[in-house]
């Protein structure tokens, strides 16, 4: 980071979103240009607030990248370290290296914590349904991430039909101790937050919680990859395992190309700490 104090708005993910479409696009090719079977964090960092937003003091900041497409994550990637100078918001980056996170053994049960908020509903043009408040401990909360999710899988072209009607457990059980201390301290686990779709701008209604999903092992291993919800390619639905140690669980990303290592020298211990668990691959 070359300009520390610089700040982002609070709810940064379009923003992250545009930059990540303009170098999949720059990059030219063509097969990757409506992919999206990928997903992103937040730029995490260390951070003060203000009115103004969210101000990184850290001389290093981190985005989280997962998709199960290393050809996709290797073009990606490959495009960030072709920009010698980022521009997000008001921040001034450099692209320095990138690490594989080692990705942990899901069962067909696991608690999740939410990197990025969860959208359940698709909005529609001049239409407010997509603001609706779903509260978490009802069947519908866990019901609109079913549908959504055995969609996004159909429409993926990986799966049997055999393999798709064995899919049909899935619960969604939100940590409601977590969500009810939140309302006792009158704090939020569900915002607005903007969404840019097709030059379009949308809003739509985020919730971050903790919550045990219980699914076949293909359907978790599905959303921790791709994540979970509506707009997982925009930056929303990126989930973690809950009480899952960060430690030593890093290694440098091997790109397939041979010859392109865009990695400069670091020390590790410099590193802004993460919060959570595992995710497959990170930029920093």
């Amino acid at each position: 980071m070359k300009n520390k104090g610089a700040y982002l708005p609070f709810h940064h993910q379009y923003i992250l979103a545009q930059f990540l479409k303009g170098l999949i696009v720059k990059g030219g090719n063509e097969s990757f240009f409506n992919y999206n079977y990928f997903n992103f964090s937040g730029l995490k960092g260390q951070t003060k607030v203000s009115r103004s937003g969210l101000h990184y003091y850290s001389s290093l900041v981190t985005l989280v990248l997962s998709a199960p497409d290393q050809d996709f994550l290797d073009y990606l990637l490959e495009q960030v370290f072709k920009t010698p100078k980022i521009e997000l918001g008001n921040l001034i980056l450099s692209p320095e290296y990138t690490e594989k996170e080692t990705e942990p053994e899901l069962e067909t049960s696991n608690k999740f914590v939410c990197i990025s908020p969860l959208v359940l509903l698709m909005p529609t043009f001049d239409d407010e349904s997509g603001k609706r408040f779903i509260n978490p401990d009802t069947d519908e909360f866990s019901d609109l991430l079913y549908e959504s999710t055995l969609t996004r899988m159909e429409k993926s072209g990986w799966y049997t039909q055999e393999q798709m009607e064995s899919f049909y457990k899935f619960q969604v059980v939100p940590d409601m101790n977590y969500v009810n201390k939140l309302r006792e301290q009158q704090k939020k686990f569900a915002r607005i937050y903007s969404v840019y779709d097709m030059d379009v701008k949308y809003e739509v209604r985020g919730y971050t919680l903790p919550f045990t999903l219980y699914a076949a092992e293909e359907v978790q291993d599905f959303v921790f990859k791709c994540g979970l919800g509506a707009f997982t390619h925009k930056g929303f639905g990126m989930l973690d395992l809950a009480n899952n140690m960060p430690s030593q669980r890093t290694e440098p990303y091997k790109f397939k190309r041979e010859g392109f290592v865009p990695y400069r020298q670091h020390v590790s211990e410099n590193l802004p700490k993460r919060e959570g668990g595992d995710i497959p691959d990170s930029i920093e």
